[in-house]
Parts: C-alpha cells; sequence; structure tokens
C-alpha cells in the first residue's frame, strides 16, 4: 500500500467546511444592533436544542467543561470537610474542581479495561464525609452508571457526571449526562462536538439544580432582574457566536457521531486478535460507547508509537502520571495508597486518530500499521 501523507492525531482543518458560516455569524452578531455577544437569544436556543435532544430538564451554557464541574458542584454545596471521591486516572479538573471548593479529593483506582472508574474502588473510598462521588467516561468507554447510581442510593451521596468526552453516548437507553443529578460536556474543539474555543454545558434532570447552576454562572443573577444578585456566583457565560456556530453544527452531529463510531468499530475488530501480543483494544459494542477518543493498552507504548511516528502517524499518551501521584495532588493522597490499575494505563494507553473525516484508506493504513507493528 502507498503511504499516505502524514496522519494527525488531531487535524488542523476540524472546522474547515463551515468557514465562511462562521465568518457570516461574527459578521452578523458583530454587526447586530443590540450588540449582545454573551447569554443572548442564540445561547438560548443552543441550550433549549441540546435540552430538547437529550430529554433533560435543564441544559446550563458556560465557559467551559472545567468550568461545567465547578459549578455543578457548588450547586450541590461542596465545600470545606466535605470529600469527594473521583478517578485516579484523568484529567486534572477531575480533582481541581474539588479543591478550588475547599473540599478534599479522594482517589479510587479504575477498571484495568476500560480505565474507567472502579465502582467497588469507589465505595471502599467512601466515609462519613463523602459529599459525592464523581466517575468519569473516559476515552471511548463509559463509566458502569447503574452500578455508580445504585452505589449512590445506598450510601446517600451525591453522583456528578464527568460526561464531558461523551456527547452523544448512551448507555442503556440514557443518554451520557443524565445518570447522575447532573452532568457536563465540553466543547473545547477536540471534543466530539467541539467548537473553534472553549465552552460547555451543565445537563441536569433536576429543574431546581439547574436553575441554581445558571444563577452561579452569572455573578449569582437569576436572568430576570440585573444586579440582583441571589448567591455569590462566578463568571462563567457563554459566548454568542459560539452558541450559532453550535446550532448550525448540530444537524451534522449524528453523522459525525456515527463516523467516528464506525472507524472504532473497524479498529477493534483488526485489533481483536492482538492481545496477545500486547495490544488490547476497548470492548466491541456500542452501548456506553463515546468514541471522542479510541485508545488501545499497548505493552510497549513507546515502541509501538515511534513505530506509527515513523509511518506518518500521529498518536497521544493521555495521562501518563495518576492524579494522587501529580505534585499539585500528591497532598490529598494517603501515605502508602496506591492505584496499580491507574498506574497501568498511564503506562500504556496510546491513542489513536479517530475524528469523522478520516478516509477509508487513512484508517485501513492505521489499522494495518498498528498489526504490523505488533507483530514486530
Amino acid at each position: 500500500m502507498t503511504v499516505p501523507p502524514r496522519i494527525p492525531f488531531f487535524p488542523p482543518d476540524l472546522f474547515e467546511g463551515d468557514r465562511e458560516v462562521l465568518l457570516g455569524l461574527l459578521r452578523d452578531i458583530g454587526l447586530a444592533p443590540e450588540q449582545r455577544f454573551i447569554l443572548g437569544e442564540h445561547t438560548r436556543r443552543f441550550e433549549q436544542l441540546l435540552k430538547e435532544s437529550l430529554g433533560a430538564a435543564d441544559v446550563v451554557a458556560c465557559s467551559s467543561g472545567t468550568s461545567a464541574l465547578d459549578l455543578v458542584l457548588a450547586a450541590l454545596d461542596v465545600g470545606p470537610g466535605d470529600e469527594v471521591v473521583v478517578p485516579a486516572f484523568g484529567c486534572a479538573p477531575l480533582a481541581s474542581s474539588v479543591v478550588h471548593l475547599g473540599a478534599t479529593p479522594v482517589f479510587a483506582d479504575v477498571r484495568p479495561h476500560t480505565m474507567v472508574a472502579d465502582p467497588a474502588e469507589v465505595e471502599k473510598r467512601i466515609t462519613e464525609r463523602t459529599k459525592a462521588v464523581m466517575p468519569a467516561h473516559i476515552f471511548s468507554v463509559m463509566a458502569d452508571m447503574p452500578q455508580f447510581a445504585d452505589l449512590a442510593r445506598r450510601r446517600g451521596v451525591r453522583l456528578v457526571e464527568d460526561s464531558a468526552v461523551a456527547q452523544g453516548a448512551v448507555l442503556g437507553g440514557t443518554p451520557a449526562g443524565l445518570w447522575g443529578e447532573a452532568g457536563v460536556f465540553s466543547f473545547v474543539q477536540v471534543k466530539s462536538f467541539g467548537m473553534p474555543g472553549e465552552g460547555g454545558v451543565v445537563v441536569t434532570r433536576d429543574a431546581a439544580l439547574g436553575e441554581r447552576v445558571r444563577m452561579l454562572r452569572n455573578h449569582g443573577q437569576n436572568g430576570h432582574n440585573r444586579f440582583l444578585h441571589h448567591v455569590i456566583g462566578r463568571n462563567s457565560r457563554f459566548d454568542e457566536i459560539q452558541a450559532a456556530f453550535q446550532i448550525h453544527r448540530f444537524g451534522g452531529l449524528a453523522a459525525r457521531l456515527e463516523r467516528r463510531a464506525a472507524i472504532a468499530e473497524y479498529y477493534t475488530e483488526r485489533f481483536a486478535p492482538l492481545a496477545e501480543r500486547g495490544v488490547v483494544p476497548p470492548p466491541a459494542g456500542r452501548d456506553g460507547r463515546c468514541y471522542y477518543v479510541y485508545a488501545v493498552l499497548a505493552e510497549r507504548r513507546q515502541e509501538l508509537e515511534r513505530q506509527l511516528r515513523e509511518r506518518g502517524i500521529e498518536s497521544h499518551a493521555y495521562y501518563p502520571l495518576p492524579l494522587p501521584l501529580q505534585p499539585a495532588f500528591a497532598v490529598y493522597a494517603a501515605p502508602g495508597d496506591r492505584w496499580p490499575h491507574a498506574e497501568e494505563a498511564g503506562r500504556q494507553a496510546l491513542a489513536l486518530p479517530v475524528y469523522p473525516h478520516l478516509t477509508d484508506a487513512q484508517v485501513e493504513y492505521i489499522a494495518d500499521a498498528v498489526c504490523a507493528c505488533a507483530a514486530d
């Protein structure tokens, strides 16, 4: 097979097909007589669109997925003296959103194959100080939300779903984001519904919780009476140009998600026989799958990464160091505590290109390259 040009991990032309639309929106909103650039009619329509598509009680747009986590925990009154159990493997906001509120993150190990929080490990970490548990979907797999929902009910703790990477995923008929009291989505450009900038939403089945988040994102105002502050809030407002752009792109989201899923299915079918050679794909199937990132577990990750790079294929190693082993969060880890599966994931996980405008030839080339590298 002819070697194709370099295949980037995330492509630089994600929004090329919508360039003229974006420029038009910039002009129209910039010149509109109302000069409304945040939390205007476009944001309201975008929230309503997502609310109806999910069957949620409320969707609240905010400045980022990280801010969305902060807002949810604040709305649940998480604060000093409280503990929140989070996965040891994942992105920094899982822990920093807890720390920012004066609470303590407690780190639980993950499942070895899927790399998502293990409900049994999370339950071991629950104490009388535990206010909430916050499982996170990771790479292409949703956490076991039915078990987490049962755990939260039995133990009397709040359930927050870090679904930042999982927009469009469905588990057992329930969309990602709606298993807990609230979930979040991130729209940073590389996410499955990314945009050219920062942004996120809080999604919830609880209208009262949504209303509290809505006030917190805008300095404690309720959106009806300006300069009347009901709670101590913050600035986490959504951009009108981005809202209009996301409304435009929403119609194509299902097709883009389907393309990601089809690529992932092809990869998994090709890689399934490689387990005995030290390359393990994620579990097959579509229920509870979110193909923002497709990651394999490779015993010789650096070698696989090197060989792919030599073939013009970029890959990416996420989270090489578990959160409790990071300098910023080590102070919250109990002396002598270990998270062996999180540490193994940090050593072995390697993500491959899975964006929707990869061609069939590129997808086949990537799969062929992984198989060839595993055979060496």
